[in-house]
């Protein structure tokens, strides 16, 4: 058994496309579009991980309001330096939902609400500020 994907609904193709490649740093390695089904299918990838672990992004043509459910939990991704990265979405306007306070670990979510983790590569960095002192802001 092999594990291939996890598949999230979106309601915006482009604005998920933006949040997901160019604030997060996703790639996007696959795209199928089904005039007959109409739907859009998008594979996302984090850098070299295009072999294995994927986020596929559905785009149902049709407007559909899917709402979150408490059954899914988040989406996890390892990041060289969480402090820079948490910086450059919130400049981007991408609210920081639960800070990395610890140096190890954030929450923002997608323009969907997916919870999206952030986890620093190998071991927590320093506190520092902002982040430190910054309060959750929403649900993560």
């Amino acid at each position: 058994m092999k594990y291939l994907h996890t598949m999230v609904r979106v309601s915006d193709l482009d604005e998920s496309l933006e949040f997901y490649c160019r604030h997060l740093g996703l790639e996007e390695v696959g795209r199928t579009d089904s005039e007959q089904g109409r739907y859009t299918l998008v594979f996302l990838a984090a850098p070299g991980d295009a072999g294995r672990a994927q986020v596929e992004l559905t785009w149902n043509w049709d407007p559909e309001d899917y709402g979150t459910g408490r059954a899914f939990g988040h989406l996890a991704y390892q990041v060289d330096d969480i402090y820079a990265l948490c910086a450059k979405l919130m400049a981007a306007g991408i609210t920081i939902n639960r800070p990395p306070r610890d140096g190890r670990m954030a929450f923002v979510r997608s323009p969907d609400g997916i919870s999206i983790e952030l986890l620093q590569k190998d071991k927590a960095l320093a506190p520092q500020e902002p982040w430190a002192s910054m309060p959750n802001t929403g649900t993560w």
